[in-house]
């Protein structure tokens, strides 16, 4: 038996690295997994890659038509929606604020935070209707601190922080609960290669060198906090934001050598 067995679980961005890494681990814990996002072909060939049980369905996180249609598909194929993961994100490419175009931070904004506004207000109904559930918001370090040359995604990342904790308030007595994780640099082609527009990727920002855990972080490290926080044993959180960053927000460590 899966501790997701006979539960729907809606991932956006789900054919990208964190996302497809959450949801091969969400369909090997029993789940009926909703692959949601705009990469059409990256997300068909992983439903079919997993058969029985896995849906892609199209998503534009930044239209709510597109999300009332997801919410519909996945219900109609599966039933109400246990767990809504908001994965979908985007970066703005390197610069300095005054050389930031307006329709870059209206994308980034639109994406990041806006996506994750329209998911929870699509999800909440479905997720009453299946008696409560989680919605989990990927966040980031980047919310937990300034980060230059990336002012729409830091800025995006921060407001996502007070959407969590409102959401929180607002659906708890729903049995529906809302957390945030938070990743540092994990290692991802969204990391490693230049957002579009820009020459470097973020991983040329940092050095894992200074971690306390000195390297870059996996999907998996991710997912696995993810299970936990949508399953049953973590059924008295919410509202709350769990970092995993290998020590990144922590400041360098120590170096010595192992006695």
């Amino acid at each position: 038996m899966g501790r997701f067995d006979h539960r729907t679980v809606l991932v956006t961005g789900g054919a990208g690295g964190q996302g497809a890494s959450h949801v091969r681990a969400y369909h090997a814990e029993g789940a009926d997994v909703v692959i949601a996002g705009i990469d059409e072909g990256r997300g068909r060939a992983l439903a079919a890659e997993l058969g029985a049980r896995a849906l892609f369905v199209r998503l534009d996180v930044t239209d709510e038509s597109s999300w009332s249609a997801a919410v519909q598909a996945a219900e109609e194929y599966f039933g109400p929606l246990s767990v809504l993961v908001n994965n979908a994100g985007v970066q703005n490419p390197a610069a300095l604020i005054e050389a930031t175009e307006r329709r870059v931070w209206d994308r980034i904004l639109g994406v990041n935070l806006t996506g994750a506004f329209l998911g929870i207000k699509a999800a909440a109904p479905s997720l009453r209707r299946n008696g409560g559930g989680v919605i989990i918001n990927i966040a980031s370090t980047s919310g937990m601190g300034g980060t230059a040359m990336y002012a729409p995604y830091v800025a995006s990342k921060w407001a996502v922080r007070g959407l969590t904790r409102t959401a929180a308030l607002e659906l708890g007595r729903d049995r529906i609960r809302v957390n945030a994780i938070h990743p540092g640099v994990i290692a991802t082609p969204f990391i490693t290669e230049p957002a579009t527009g820009s020459d470097a990727p973020i991983s040329d920002f940092y050095s894992a060198e200074p971690f306390a855990i000195p390297r870059l972080g996996e999907p998996a490290d991710i997912t696995r906090a993810l299970l936990f926080l949508t399953s049953d044993d973590a059924s008295f959180a919410t509202g709350s934001e769990f970092v995993i960053d290998g020590g990144l927000l922590l400041g360098p460590a120590l170096k010595h050598e192992a006695a």
